[in-house]
């Protein structure tokens, strides 16, 4: 199966912050942009699913507006950004870095924040991958974030289960409004 996995465009906060399951808007502008830079690459016949947050949300609907013929998406909480509990929205830089570390020392398991651990991202984003899978399209699109989009790259790449650490999650990402396809 081909497994398109688009990034919600930029968000309406300043720089620095640290977010995940907030939902925050994506600006209306980049959304256009690249929904009009996705729209003509994508497969009209292929199983559609977006996040459950409003930015992701946001581009699926306006790549739709230029292909209304194709199907709505279906909304998967499980494509939601990691949640960072209490440090949504806070500064990056006023995280003390021992909470860093402490997440870096049990990648797999620590909750950052205090919500959801990488491992617990993984294992959801593996549950929709999975369901996809046996759907037994040919085509698939992903309206998601750069950590689903990260977990999706481990697996795809065989990563085993839990991760054994930070070295083993992809660094990169798709600049927002930006994509790609893996044959998973």
């Amino acid at each position: 199966m081909k497994l398109w996995l688009l990034r919600h465009a930029r968000v309406q906060l300043p720089g620095g912050l640290c977010y995940g399951a907030s939902d925050v808007p994506a600006d209306p502008e980049l959304t256009l942009a690249a929904a009009r830079h996705w729209a003509p690459q994508l497969p009209g016949e292929a199983l559609w699913r977006v996040s459950g947050l409003g930015r992701a949300q946001q581009l699926a609907r306006a790549i739709r507006s230029l292909r209304p013929a194709w199907p709505v998406p279906v909304i998967d909480a499980r494509l939601n950004e990691m949640d960072f509990g209490r440090w949504e929205l806070a500064p990056w830089d006023r995280i003390a870095r021992r909470d860093f570390d402490d997440w870096m020392l049990d990648f797999a398991h620590h909750r950052f924040g205090g919500a959801e651990s990488t491992q617990m991202l993984i294992d959801r984003v593996a549950q929709a991958l999975t369901e996809q899978r046996r759907a037994a399209p040919r085509q698939a699109v992903w309206v998601t974030h750069a950590g689903v989009i990260r977990a999706v790259c481990y697996l795809a790449r065989g990563g085993t289960l839990p991760i054994p650490g930070v070295g083993h999650w992809p660094r990169e990402a798709p600049e927002p409004g930006g994509g790609l396809c893996l044959d998973v």
